[in-house]
């Protein structure tokens, strides 16, 4: 199992319309190959700052199938404005697990 973590950052006063653009796209997630779970956190500290975490079976069912569909096109539709900058993304794999 892969875990993507998205580190996103978004222009001050879209907070909600991000959150609600997420919620609307969870059906393309919960529709595309490989994807197992996805999940949203918000900062405490950086109110404009949250994390996406998305479980995906290989690396290549984020990078390739879902990148590569019309879904990931209505994701960026649904939240891409809401950027401030680029998503930082990067896929961990868990080594030790402690409870």
């Amino acid at each position: 199992m892969i875990l993507e973590i998205a580190q996103i950052d978004v222009k001050p006063g879209t907070e909600k319309e991000f959150e609600a653009g997420v919620a609307k796209a969870t059906p393309l997630f919960k529709r595309a190959k490989g994807c197992h779970g996805m999940e949203l956190l918000h900062s405490v500290e950086k109110p404009s700052r949250y994390r996406l975490f998305v479980q995906w079976e290989t690396v290549e069912n984020h990078t390739v199938d879902f990148r590569g569909s019309g879904d990931f096109q209505e994701w960026r539709k649904l939240v891409g404005h809401c950027f401030a900058s680029p998503p930082e993304v990067e896929h961990v794999r868990s080594v030790v697990k402690g409870f």
